[in-house]
Order: C-alpha cells, then structure tokens, then sequence
C-alpha cells in the first residue's frame, strides 16, 4: 500500500535532516521557559518595537508558518500557551537555515533569542538560535467538522488536544477539580484509601459487572463496580472518615452521560447520616461552583442554572404525587404497571411496587430536574444497603442529587443492622435469577457488618458529571481522555 504523499513527503524531510547529520530527535532541552509566562511577563510592558536584553529558550508545536523570502513568521504552542517567532534568515549559519527549510507544521522546534514587540504590537521572540526537537510524520487534521470532528476528538485524542485549547483547559480543571475535592475532605479529616479494582465478589451497585479470570489462584474475579464494601470494612476497623477517588467500571451501555470506565469518589463518616452529608456535597459542590464560575448561577448549555444553597429537596413519592395528581402510595401494581407502559418502559411483567415507582420516577420527573435538587427517600426494594426511613419503612433514607436532568451522586444512612443487611442481601440473591444486576451475597462483608459497623453517612459522587456541568460540556467523552470506543475496523 501506498504512503499518504503528505507523509511521504514528511518522512523524505526526515531523511535528508539525517543525510546532513542532524540529529532530529534530540534527547533534551535544557532550561524551557513557559510561553504563558513570558506573556504575563512583557506583554502589557513592552510597546510596539521595544525588546529585552534577557535572552529565553522556549520550545513548542508549530502551528503556522509564513514565509517573507529572507525572512519568516511562525508561531509555536506548548502546553499553556502560544508566541510567535521571528527567523531571519542572514542572522543564522547555513545548517539551521537548511534544517528550518525542512520543518512542516506540527514539528516541535526549540528556539533562543529575545522578546520584541513587532509594529503591530504582537509581541514576539527573535529567533537567534533554532533546531528542531522532533520531526513529525502524521499531518496535523486541517479542520474540523461534522462527524469527523467527534471521530478525531474522541478516538485520537492527541490530535484534538493539539488543535483545540478549549479542550484542553476543560481536562486541566477536571485535574484541579479532583485536586480542591481532596483538599476540601483532607481539611475535614477524611482518610484517603485505596481497595480493590480486582474483587472476588463484586457489590456496592446495581450494574453488571466486568469478569476476569485469575491463572495463578484459578479463580474468577471481577472489576469494582464501586468500592463501598470495602470502605465500609474500614469503618469496622476503627477509621471513622474515609473516601477512595477511583475508577468503577460497569459493563452497560454507553451514552451521553454513561462510560464503561469512569471515576467515582466515594467518601464514608461515622456517626453522620444522609441529612448531615447531604449539607456536606452542597457544602463540596457549592464551593468548586463559586471557584470554577464565579456565581452560583451561570449557564449551562444555553440555559441558566442556580446552585444558591439551600438546594430543593423533593421526596420521591411527592414528587409523583404531584406529576400524577394522585396518591402514588394507594395506587394498585396494576395501575403503575399501565402507567409504566403508557410512558414507554420497556419492563414486560410488573415489578414490586417500589420498583415500578422508581421505574415510573425516572422515566418522568427525572428530566425536568434542572436546578440541583436533592431526590430524597428511595424505595426499600432497590436501596439493599440503606437504613429504612426511621418515619416509614416501606422507603429508606437515601438522596440522590440531580441537576441538568443528570444523577450527580448518591448518598444513604448505611444499613449497620447485621440480621437486616443479611435479609436484603438475601433478597438480592433471590432476585439474580431474573435481574443479572442485583448484588450477590457477600459473607465476607457480612462478617464486617456482624463486627460492627458505627452510624454512618455515605455519599458516592460521579467525577465526570460534575466536571461536565462545571466546563458546559454536554458529553461525558468530552470529559474522559480515552473514553471507550469501538473498534475502527482498517
């Protein structure tokens, strides 16, 4: 198969830098100033024409090039910024004139000179010393657009990166944003731990779970689809604040708001329960929103969202109380299920009554939920590892916030009764042969459980939401660097 002329024609510059000994992948270079830097340093200093006596080393990506005949203008990117390069010819030797009539764009180069500003008031270094760092082969994507935008951005990230800074800041705050979540539970006294991404018995969730197989041991393992169970083994052994910020991963399907892989920060406190933490995630939420936009309101994907604490609170059964105009809770199985089908689910027998209710919940208010709302007191069948609401025990003590119409995390005052939490489980067991998400039995953790568990609130937050509502991105695969994909057949 024949080579894409533009690679070809790049791959023949690189054999001629090496014909006249250049070398082009160098294995350094020393001393780099940051181009950000230098900007903040002289840009509103210098005027049109003035220049430093300070000489810099700078390096970066070239990403345009316009040539003056004795003389040309390119401007280089690193990682946090640009600057334009003046290169006269006549000022250097014969060989890096030579070398610079070999570079393309996208070629990494690294210059020395001093900072000018042109005429027009750009300021710029004067090149006094150029090699080049790295001879690329692939041509940079000239533009982007349509779906082949999404298929560059996602798939090969590198080359969405290089020509998108937007993209870029967006992964830079998701970095600052996990970095000020562990600040904000450190200064609160929380332990940061790590448990297991191998598990023999997985739990914690209601998903499917990834399997592999151990040679060694000749076992079957599993890939985490949360670390509760085992953070919760660690309140047994006496650390009363705990949280784990790590990847789960869970064997569905993929959309706008759902990764095979993602990260999850789950954190755990002795003697709290779900009304205490859920003041503290408005506390941690509200704190990265005035940070990461300066308001509490600000607009997300066209549309203005309020995050002024004290967010709503909206009980699961109120809330369909009052979509429906009738009593959810006098309502026969009968009746939910012809509601259920009515708007669209696909379920083909009916469920218990707290499944139908919550089957009914999300497919019609969980959309209309835009400002943050904390979604409040869960039905006992789907919350297997959460205390019963200590005013009714057909509903547990559970929230989960919503904004945007997206589930942001999840929190309950954990289920510590060890003859209860062995009923739920055993419930959960039962349930596996018609629902291949429920949780298995773990004894392991019953033995935790039967030690001694304290009063505790629990909260799980999905890291990518957050970071979606926080850059105004509408994807989760604008949030993750390498979101799964499938395989592009050649």
């Amino acid at each position: 198969m024949s080579e894409n002329p533009l690679r070809a024609e790049k791959r023949k510059k690189l054999h001629e830098l090496k014909k006249l000994g250049i070398n082009p992948f160098p294995y350094s270079f020393e001393g780099k100033t940051s181009l950000k830097v230098l900007r903040e340093r002289y840009d509103s200093v210098l005027k049109a024409t003035d220049k430093t006596q300070d000489r810099f080393n700078v390096a970066g990506r070239l990403m345009t090039l316009r040539s003056m005949g004795k003389a040309s203008f390119f401007s280089i990117q690193d990682q946090e910024g640009h600057l334009q390069i003046y290169f006269k010819n006549e000022e250097l030797p014969a060989l890096t004139q030579t070398a610079f009539g070999l570079v393309d764009l996208g070629d990494i180069v690294g210059i020395k000179g001093f900072i000018f500003k042109t005429q027009r008031g750009e300021l710029s270094i004067h090149c006094e010393s150029f090699e080049i760092l790295t001879k690329t082969l692939e041509p940079l994507p000239e533009k982007f657009h349509g779906i082949q935008d999404i298929e560059i951005k996602y798939r090969h990230r590198h080359l969405g990166l290089i020509s998108d800074m937007e993209s870029r800041k967006v992964f830079q705050t998701r970095s600052q944003v996990i970095s000020d979540i562990r600040r904000f539970l450190d200064e609160r006294g929380f332990l940061e731990v790590e448990t297991p991404v191998l598990q023999p018995i997985y739990g914690g969730a209601s998903a499917y779970p990834f399997s592999t197989h151990h040679r060694a041991l000749d076992m079957k393992l599993f890939l985490k689809i949360s670390p509760e169970l085992y953070l919760k083994r660690l309140l047994v052994g006496g650390f009363e604040k705990v949280y784990e910020i790590s990847k789960n991963f869970r064997n569905e399907g993929i959309d706008r708001t759902h990764n095979p892989e993602f990260t999850m920060l789950e954190f755990y406190e002795a003697y709290t329960d779900y009304n205490y933490q859920m003041k503290q995630f408005e506390d941690l939420i509200c704190q990265l929103v005035i940070k990461f936009k300066g308001s509490y309101k600000f607009n997300y994907q066209g549309r203005e969202m309020d995050f002024t604490p004290p967010w709503r609170r909206l009980r699961i059964e109120d809330a369909l109380n009052e979509k429906f105009k009738f009593q959810i809770t006098a309502q026969k199985p009968a009746a939910i299920f012809d509601l259920l089908k009515r708007h669209g689910s696909d379920i083909e027998k009916p469920l218990s009554m707290g499944e139908m209710m919550m089957e009914l919940f999300e497919l019609t208010c969980e959309g209309e939920l835009w400002n943050p709302t904390f979604v409040m007191d869960h039905p006992v069948e789907i919350s297997p590892l959460t205390k019963v609401h200590r005013s009714n025990p057909i509903w547990v003590e559970r929230f989960e916030p919503f904004a945007a119409g997206m589930e942001l995390g999840n929190s309950f005052s954990e289920l510590n009764d060890p003859e209860e939490q062995f009923s739920r489980l055993q419930d959960q067991e039962a349930k596996r042969v018609v629902d291949e998400e429920a949780q298995p039995m773990d004894e392991d953790f019953l033995h935790a459980i039967d030690t001694g568990m304290p009063p505790t609130g629990g909260v799980g937050i999905g890291i990518e939401r957050i970071v979606m509502l926080l850059t105004d991105r509408n994807s989760i695969k604008d949030i993750i660097l390498f979101p799964t994909m499938k395989i592009k057949k050649s």
